[in-house]
């Protein structure tokens, strides 16, 4: 504890506090454990959240590690607003859709399914008009894999790419588009328009003052409603198998 005033009691200490360069990272923190908790109160506990700010390392350092901790629950929102982009996230998409192959029959213990590290139940994405970029590639692909809606707002519409800037002598550079997204079907796509929501849900700024969202609030809403018609289909442990002569030939039995 600091105190405004010394104390002679012989007990004070001389600290350095070295304050640091932004504190964007900590409200960014805050943001989202707002967000984790409100989605957490709203659905008495069933419903999970991740938030992805871009597609580059940062983004996958925060999906991976809130998706470490939210895999378990029945349903999961994975917000993407205001995602800045950066690689193509087809990683992340392949973790979202990563599908059960098998369970495993434990002693003394619960079953258990593999892949351990992913997620069964409804998902859905939440999107706005500031991600773009790898932000439109991300609901793309989310869409494409056919893993849950898409909510929210229509996203910004830039997947023409540079690779590489010249330096100039004064300093500066020279950029020119070098890449560009087509689709499937070999028609040009997203670029100037953006990827849009499956069910569209504004902002209300008169609501957001307050402290409420109503696009997280909609997206809860949604796996909600999908949960009731849901299962999760978990086969019975069989029998216990007769392993004798387990390696051995049949004519050798």
């Amino acid at each position: 504890m600091l105190n405004q005033a010394p104390l002679k009691d012989g007990n004070e200490r001389r600290l350095v506090v070295v304050p640091i360069d932004s504190e964007g990272a900590l409200r960014y923190r805050d943001w989202v454990e707002a967000r984790a908790k409100r989605v957490d109160e709203l659905s008495g506990g069933r419903v999970g959240y991740v938030h992805v700010p871009d597609t580059a390392t940062e983004g996958r350092r925060e999906l991976f590690s809130q998706f470490a901790s939210m895999h378990h629950k029945d349903a999961l929102v994975i917000d993407e607003r205001w995602n800045s982009g950066g690689w193509f996230p087809n990683p992340f998409v392949e973790l979202l859709g990563r599908k059960r192959t098998n369970f495993w029959a434990s002693r003394g213990n619960e079953d258990w399914i593999t892949p351990e590290f992913a997620h069964h139940g409804p998902k859905c994405l939440l999107i706005n008009g500031p991600s773009g970029s790898g932000g439109d590639m991300f609901p793309y692909l989310f869409r494409q894999a056919g893993l849950g809606k898409l909510i929210g707002r229509r996203t910004w519409g830039g997947l023409v790419g540079i690779r590489g800037e010249p330096p100039l002598v004064d300093g500066t550079s020279v950029s020119v588009p070098s890449f560009g997204f087509y689709e499937l079907d070999g028609t040009w796509g997203v670029e100037g328009y953006g990827v849009p929501p499956d069910i569209e849900v504004i902002d209300d700024p008169a609501l957001m003052v307050h402290g409420e969202d109503p696009q997280l609030e909609a997206a809860v809403r949604h796996l909600l409603g999908e949960l009731e018609s849901f299962e999760f289909l978990r086969p019975r442990r069989p029998t216990g198998p007769d392993r004798r002569g387990s390696g051995v030939t049949p004519q050798d039995r």
